[in-house]
C-alpha cells in the first residue's frame, strides 16, 4: 500500500475505494480550491502515519462530478470515510488534522 494518496477516477472508484478492503479516506478536491490546497498537506500526512490501516485517495470533483453528486458533496473539500463500500462518516472544509482524525472518527 502506498504512503501517499492516490488518485481514483470514474474508471477506479469501484475497484479502489467500494471494493478495498481497508477503510478508504476520500478527499473530494478541485484544483481552484483554496481550501482543499490548504488540507493538502494534512490528507498526506495521515496517508503516510496510517500506511497499511487507512487508505487515502484524491477524487477531482471537476473531473468526476457523477461521483460527488452520488455521495451528496455540495462543499469541498469534502472528506469522506468509506467503509465496506459504504460512505459512514464525513467532514467538510479545512480543518487542523487533530479535528479531522476526530470528525472521521480515527482520533
Amino acid at each position: 500500500m502506498a504512503d501517499e494518496a492516490i488518485e481514483v477516477t470514474a474508471d477506479n472508484f469501484q475497484a479502489e475505494v467500494l471494493e478495498s478492503e481497508t477503510p478508504v479516506i476520500v478527499d473530494f478536491w478541485a484544483e481552484w480550491c483554496g481550501p482543499c490546497r490548504t488540507i493538502a498537506p494534512v490528507i498526506d500526512q495521515i496517508a503516510k502515519e496510517r500506511n497499511g490501516t487507512v487508505r487515502v485517495a484524491k477524487l477531482d470533483v471537476d473531473s468526476h462530478p457523477a461521483i460527488a453528486q452520488r455521495y451528496g458533496v455540495q462543499g469541498i473539500p469534502f472528506i469522506g470515510f468509506f467503509e465496506h463500500g459504504k460512505l459512514t462518516r464525513h467532514a467538510v472544509g479545512a480543518m487542523p488534522k487533530a479535528r479531522l482524525e476526530q470528525e472521521l472518527g480515527l482520533a
